[in-house]
């Protein structure tokens, strides 16, 4: 991650975690406590998916989906909360999917986000007292290096979702970054529980899977169309 970015003053020190793991997680937070002394701000970005009809999503598929994506940020924000912030402050970015229009082909991940997003606007309320803000952000398709791991068949979905947003055109993961930036700086102190789309405008489009023409959305009562 330095060599990545030899310039940046600041210092890396990865550690890694199972999020999905209870004991890994406090792990995690103590080791960064004792080293730096404080944990002034979080971001929750680990997270993981695949594109499926839910009617074919195993029981464990749907489970793997929950640990990481909604679980393991329970798990992180409320050690970070019990170790540090709850006396100190401090800001919590989670990173979530967007969720305005549903996700079909992805609604076990939508479901696990759309928890998330609830629970950052909850703890928003209970833990401003101790001084923490936490907010979302819901990038769409992004331009990073997942985008090379993608199964095949999938750059499709991508072209699709990259035609269908305003701006026309996929993001960038610097773009993601300085939204999450913008709720740790002093801009965003007076900003919480909030969700900043860093989508292109994709929210505001329609869904990406066509719905085939049927008759079986029966009516109610006497009404003829």
């Amino acid at each position: 991650m330095k060599a990545a970015n030899p310039e940046s003053l600041g210092s890396v020190y990865p550690i890694a975690c199972n999020i999905r793991s209870e004991e890994e997680v406090s792990n995690l937070v103590d080791e960064t406590l004792e080293r730096f002394k404080r944990v002034d701000f979080l971001v929750n970005n680990a997270g993981g998916q695949f594109r499926s009809l839910l009617e074919d999503v195993s029981p464990n598929g749907w489970k793997a989906v929950m640990d990481t994506n909604l679980n393991g940020t329970f798990l992180m924000i409320q050690k970070v909360y019990h170790a540090y912030m709850k006396e100190h402050g401090g800001s919590i970015v989670n990173i979530i999917i967007v969720l305005d229009k549903g996700n079909p082909c992805l609604a076990h991940s939508a479901a696990a986000r759309a928890g998330v997003e609830s629970l950052s606007k909850s703890l928003s309320v209970e833990w401003a007292s101790s001084g923490i803000t936490l907010n979302c952000v819901a990038p769409g398709i992004i331009l990073s290096s997942g985008v090379e791991n993608y199964p095949s068949g999938a750059e499709m979905f991508v072209y699709a979702a990259e035609k269908a947003t305003v701006a026309k055109r996929m993001g960038s993961v610097e773009e993601v970054s300085a939204s999450v930036l913008y709720y740790l700086s002093p801009a965003g102190a007076y900003v919480t529980g909030d969700t900043m789309h860093v989508d292109g405008g994709w929210h505001l489009m329609g869904p990406l899977l066509d719905v085939p023409d049927h008759e079986n959305n029966r009516p109610y009562g006497t009404c003829k169309l």
